[in-house]
Parts: structure tokens; sequence; C-alpha cells
């Protein structure tokens, strides 16, 4: 559902309609599609509006929202020019046998504006455009030029509606092109539009305390930075003051350089999230603010939005916990690499500066794994691994390296929940905010899931809820030394976290109380909840009112665009992953199943080849973590599959070599 379909299921003022949704709302308006009502604009009773889903048979289906609606179903000939994955809006009526039907009126946000295509010779020779995402053949159109004369694969960007080149983004054969596919087939984007570059230029480049009056000044507090090696956008700084016993964590103050209905904030809610690629990020603002006077860098002034908590020194739970907006001055920038060797050595720092951090850092670190080790009596610790990519000039895969949770990364992480928490508690849940949700699983899903450990022998007789199952799984793991591969399964069929401004807690966490405060940078949803919150600081009903009004289409909004920047994301590392495999087609590999059935997949598991590649597998009797050696035997680049052969299961003593 897109947030423009629930604004008119809802109801909405015509002033608060996106601008790119304006022409689709007035269309609506005089084909009589829309009521008011209370001053608000609705679809009538004879109207829904939801994303369509195309079935083999060619037949559309409205999925129901609410328990006492019917799937919506839209014959073929009442499609009009909707496509597989359009949010549509379409008239019911019933139709043959009672079935609850309806026909598309209009399209109000297409699943795909463009098409990514290439140039391509089927083995009969035949000149072709294919369609990247499906391989299948597609239309395009250049005036004045004859696609035959592109070489084959070349990558082309082609108007859904019209067929014409928009833009030719390169050739297959250079890895390059691989930015331009994955930011384009998920509609995220590197330059800004002049206005916002124009509006970040006019902004401070530096902090004057004297032009910042009412702010609280806690310069004089030895605040600290811990980020990857690479980073340029510092979110956030921390300082733990043990005699009151009481934790700062001072956030980039965004919402005071990015006010409402400005064209960087406009460009930010259309971007939503910053994208990262191994090589480059693609922020979701200006890096003359996101890498500069946002950024808290280290000895400079900056305004900070801070969350203040005071903790109990036995229980360690919050007894006081306060926001306002402060100037800090970080006083030194540490990267993770940097603390873990410091807290692994117990180093105290030969620098003044370095020993009065140190003197309350080392200290912290002890109280966050007494959080965590707290935490975790309610939430769950999923042995999850992120991969690291290293490219070269070329943009060919160099390496990879598996990075887990270290001591450091633990440390910023309590830390920043105790905020995100503290945050969360100051609002109801009933619509007045915009909370990180995550619901709990449904017991048929993990039963389904055990199911499928059961051939592997992994058995759990004994539960009483889905929290209470996941936990006995992760046992059982244990003792067969499964836990990473087991884990994954796991997070597989648990529900997606999202945003809503209704609370429903946080499963995965095991928290009452939760959202996202810590990185409004690159979040949007963290730059709305600071606004929220100051409107509570200033008692600004007004305001506070005008942000909720819009909440619900605005948690749908960002909830879309996280998962967009994550599939930008997966998509280029497993363009990198398809390019070394077509280096190494024809190599053999060992590698563990990860799926078993029609659709069995392996990752590979040897130290020639980059970690986390995960094959399509052919071959008979093939059981779930089995060990196996696998033959690399085609590769599909533009659809990015790689298929490879079983060529043996390992014994005991091979994996052991």
């Amino acid at each position: 559902m897109s947030a423009f379909a629930i604004q008119l299921m809802r109801g909405t003022l015509p002033n608060d309609i996106e601008p790119e949704d304006k022409n689709a709302f007035e269309t609506l308006q005089k084909m009589g599609a829309l009521v008011e009502e209370h001053g608000l604009w609705k679809l009538s009773s004879l109207y829904r509006a939801g994303r369509l889903y195309m079935g083999k048979d060619g037949r559309g289906y409205i999925e129901a929202e609410f328990k006492e609606q019917r799937d919506l179903l839209i014959e073929p000939d009442h499609l009009g020019d909707a496509r597989n994955g359009d949010v549509v809006v379409a008239k019911r009526f019933i139709g043959r046998r009672g079935r609850a039907s309806g026909k598309v009126v209009l399209v109000i946000q297409k699943a795909h504006l463009f098409t990514i295509a290439y140039t391509h010779r089927d083995e009969q020779g035949n000149f072709t455009i294919l369609d990247i995402r499906t391989g299948e053949p597609t239309e395009a159109k250049m005036p004045g030029m004859d696609l035959k004369a592109f070489k084959l694969g070349t990558v082309l960007k082609v108007d859904i509606d019209t067929n014409e080149v928009l833009e030719v983004f390169g050739h297959l054969e250079d890895a390059h092109v691989d930015e331009k596919i994955s930011l384009a087939l998920y509609n995220r984007h590197d330059a800004f539009p002049s206005e916002c570059v124009d509006e970040a230029l006019q902004i401070e480049s530096e902090v004057t305390k004297s032009e910042h009056e009412g702010r609280i000044d806690l310069t004089d507090l030895d605040f600290c930075t811990i980020d990857p090696v690479t980073a340029k956008d510092f979110d956030d700084a921390i300082y733990f003051d043990l005699k009151s016993y009481t934790l700062y964590v001072a956030i980039a103050d965004v919402s005071h350089y990015v006010p409402y209905f400005t064209e960087i904030d406009k460009e930010a809610k259309k971007r939503g999230f910053t994208t990262y690629f191994p090589h480059k990020s693609f922020p979701m603002l200006p890096r003359e603010l996101s890498e500069n006077i946002c950024s808290l860098k280290p000895r400079v002034d900056r305004l900070a939005f801070v969350a203040k908590i005071a903790l109990d020194r036995d229980t360690l739970a919050p007894l006081k916990e306060e926001f306002f907006e402060a100037i800090i001055h970080s006083k030194h920038r540490f990267n993770y690499d940097a603390v873990d060797g410091i807290l692994a050595n117990s180093y105290t720092g030969d620098d003044e500066t370095i020993k009065r951090i140190l003197h309350w850092l080392l200290p912290l670190h002890k109280v966050t794994q007494r959080l965590r080790k707290a935490r975790l009596q309610h939430g769950f610790d999923f042995r999850s691994e992120e991969i690291k990519l290293t490219i070269d000039d070329a943009h060919e895969l160099v390496s990879t390296q598996i990075e887990t949770g270290t001591p450091s990364h633990s440390l910023i992480e309590e830390c920043m929940l105790l905020a995100n928490q503290a945050a969360a508690k100051r609002f109801k849940g009933d619509g007045d905010s915009i909370f990180r949700i995550h619901e709990p699983p449904k017991l048929d899903k993990m039963e389904a899931l055990l199911t499928e450990l059961a051939a592997i022998g992994l058995y759990v007789e004994e539960y009483e809820d889905s929290p209470d199952l996941i936990r006995a799984i992760q046992k059982e793991a244990k003792k067969m030394g499964l836990e990473a591969e087991v884990d994954a399964m796991i997070i597989k069929s648990l529900r997606q976290a999202s945003y809503s401004p209704f609370n429903v807690g946080h499963f995965g966490l095991g928290f009452s109380h939760y959202s996202h405060f810590t990185s409004p940078i690159r979040r949007y949803a963290d730059l709305i909840l600071h606004r929220l919150i100051k409107t509570q600081l200033r008692n600004d009903e007004e305001e506070a009112e005008y942000l909720l009004r819009n909440i619900e289409p605005l948690c749908v909004r960002v909830s879309e665009l996280e998962r967009e920047a994550t599939k930008a994301e997966w998509d280029f590392r497993d363009r990198k992953f398809a390019r070394w495999a077509a280096r190494n087609k024809g190599g053999f590999y060992e590698a563990e199943v990860i799926e078993a059935g029609e659709s069995a997949k392996a990752i590979l598991k040897d130290p020639s080849a980059p970690q986390g590649i995960t094959v399509n597998l052919r071959g008979e009797g093939i059981m779930l973590f089995d060990r196996i050696r696998i033959m690399i035997t085609e590769v599909n680049i533009p659809q990015v599959v790689i298929m490879a052969e079983l060529v043996a299961k390992l014994s005991k003593e091979e994996m052991e070599l």
C-alpha cells in the first residue's frame, strides 16, 4: 500500500497531498470517486485503492486491507493500462457468481516508471532487447538511431509508457555500470537537485555560540564519537558522567538546519535513507550538511539534540530521561577497531584528552555489558553476519570480509538503544509518533520452520509460545554447532521491522517502546521524531497536529523506502558476486546447503572464494546444511543468477582438512 492510497482511504486535506500525487487526486475528484466528510476527502465506498497483483491467468487482484473485505478480482478486460505491482483505484461491482470484482479506473502509483534493459542476440542470432529484471523481451526505441548499431550488452534506461530510451548507462562488460543499474532499479539517486545544493550552501559552515542562545552549553564535557573507519557522517556522540551515572547521547541536530517544506526536506523525504555501496554512499542529505555542519566532527562546536539518561547504579534502570537542544564539542573521533584494541588491552591512554575519555569510557563498557545481558532476558541474540566488500578501481570484487558484532559495536549499540527507548516512551503509541515496531511472528510460521529443521534432526517438543519456541530452537542449534545457520532461517521466518504511528513493541529487541532517534543524518524517520519531540518541548500543539495529520502515510512511505535502499545495496553486492563467478566459471568450491528441495541453494564456504556468495544448486539427494563440493556451471550477470552443479558430498574427514 502506498502513502497516497492510505490518504485516500483514511481521508486527507487537499493541501496535504504530495506534489506528485495532485494530478491523480484531482482526477479522482472529477470522476466522483472522492467524497468530502468533515473537511477531509476520501474514497467513496464504491471504490478501493490497493496494490495490483497479477496471476498467471492474466487476472488481477487487489488485496483486502481489512478482515471484513475480500480480495477484489480484476478481470483482464478491466485492467486498463495497469501492470503488476501498480497501486490503483478500482470501482467495485458484483461479478459473476457473486464474486467481489472491480474495474481499474486510475493508476495512482506505477510499480516502475522505466525499464532497465540491454541489447542481446538469442541462440538463433535474433536481435532483441531484454528486461534486466526478468530476462524477458521488451520494447525500446531511440529516434534517429537503430539500436542494432549498439554493441551487444549495452544497458538502456527505457520509459515504460513510450518505450523511448531515456539514457544509455554503459555496457555490461564494464563493471562500473553496476552502480547505475542498482541505483535505477530501486529508485535511488546520487546527485541532488541544484535547489537543494544552493539551499545547503546558504547554511552556516561553523557554529558560533552567540548565535544559538537558549541552548545548553555542553562543550566542556568530554564527548567522543565511535564509528567505522571510513565514516564521514557522524550522527552520534556519547559522554558518561561517572559521578551521577548519567549517559549523554548527543545526536546531530538536523531538524535545526532542515525545516519542513524546504527543498532539502522535500528531497530527504523522497530518499528516506542513505544508501551505502562498498565504494561510496548516496546520502539522504546533501554532503554539505551530512559530512560537514551536521556531522559531529571532533574539535569543533556542533549543534546537538541530546538525550540525557540517569541510570540506577544497581539495576541500570533509567531514573530520569530528558531531551534538550545543546552545543557540544567532541574531543576525539575513535573508530571501532581502535576501541576494540583499547578494550582488549586495557589501554588507558598517553594523551591527556584520551585519558580523560577512557576514564569514563572503560567503566561505560562494563555498564553496557550489563545492559546487554539484561536485555537478552527478553529479547533475542541472533548471530547475523554482515559482509563487507572491497572493490578495485575497475569496480571488480577484490575481497570480502565478514563483520560480526564486536565489543565496541555493542557499547555504542546499547547506548543508542537507551536513547531510542527514551524517545519512544515520551509518546502514548496511539498514533501520536513514529515508532519502530517489530510484530511477533505467527506461531504457524515458526512451526513450519520446526518441521523443516526436523529433516536435519533438530527437534523441539515442548514450548508455550513463539518466543519460547525460538529460544528452544536456538538451544538445540547450539548443541549441533549450527547457531549461525539456524539463526539465519529464524530471521527469514520473522516479520520485517517497520515504522508505524501505533506502538506494538519490538519483538526482536524485547522492548515495549522503541523508535529511531539516533540517526537523523541518514534516516528520515529520525528527523520526524526529532521534530515531534521538539513540539513537546515547545508546547507547540499546532505543529504537532500538522506532523501527525499525515503520520500514517509517512510511516508507510519510509518503510517502503527502507526496503528499496536495502534492495539496492544487496543488488550491487550480488552483481559483484556474479562477476566473480563468471570469471571463475568451471571452478570447484566447497559450499554449505542453506535451502533444500526444488529451489536448492548453497553458500560458498571455500577459503579460495569470497565469503557470502550464494549459488542455485542442481543435484540429487541434497539435504539442508550438507557440506558439499560444487562446480560453477552458468552465470547470468544481467539477472544476477549463479548456477552450480553438485559434484560430491564431503565427509567429516574432508571437511576437517
